[in-house]
């Protein structure tokens, strides 16, 4: 979509046009779900965090500044809404704060040949603690002490769910690997 038809959709939307809502819900739809889909433990809960994410983007249209990315607007609001949904359906985590976890690199064939899709369900397998904390860091970029104060945990507690949940991915892909080996 060029940029001017999206600032037209962009301010149709504002005037609470339906329309325009449906054309920019489903323009975006596919970007949303990769966004959400890596935080939720199905497509279910994905679609729910997602359909609460196009909720508050309705709302704050009028607060996204144009000379900023809309997409990467968007993106914001979906993590953050992701989050949210974390705080709301979790009770405390149980995690231990370890500060220096430890995780051993692997080399794995069956790792080098899985699309991203099969990665992603291995992700969505972990639990919610250690997801959340994961996608925060590995595929948002975020540092130990944002994750910590976007969810409330201490620094070591989000190092420890990164390092537990490289662990349980790392073990995941080694069972695979063990029954390409044993089923070949």
């Amino acid at each position: 979509m060029n940029p001017e038809v999206l600032t037209e959709l962009i301010e149709a939307c504002k005037r609470k046009d339906p329309k325009s809502q449906k054309a920019l819900y489903r323009h975006f739809y596919n970007y949303g779900m990769t966004i959400c889909s890596r935080y939720a433990r199905d497509r279910g809960e994905a679609v729910g965090i997602m359909n609460d994410a196009f909720v508050k983007i309705f709302t704050k249209l009028d607060q996204y500044n144009h000379s900023l990315s809309f997409r990467a607007w968007l993106n914001r609001i979906m993590v953050n809404t992701a989050i949210d949904h974390y705080r709301k359906y979790q009770s405390k985590p149980k995690t231990v704060d370890l500060i220096h976890a430890k995780y051993r690199e692997t080399e794995s064939p069956v790792l080098a040949q899985m699309a991203a899709g099969e990665i992603l369900k291995l992700v969505q397998q972990l639990s919610p603690a250690y997801r959340v904390v994961f996608n925060l860091h590995v595929v948002e970029g975020f540092k130990h002490h944002e994750i910590a104060e976007k969810l409330g945990i201490t620094v070591g507690t989000s190092k420890s769910n990164l390092a537990k949940a490289r662990l349980k991915l790392q073990a995941m892909i080694q069972l695979m690997d063990n029954k390409k080996t044993k089923y070949g």
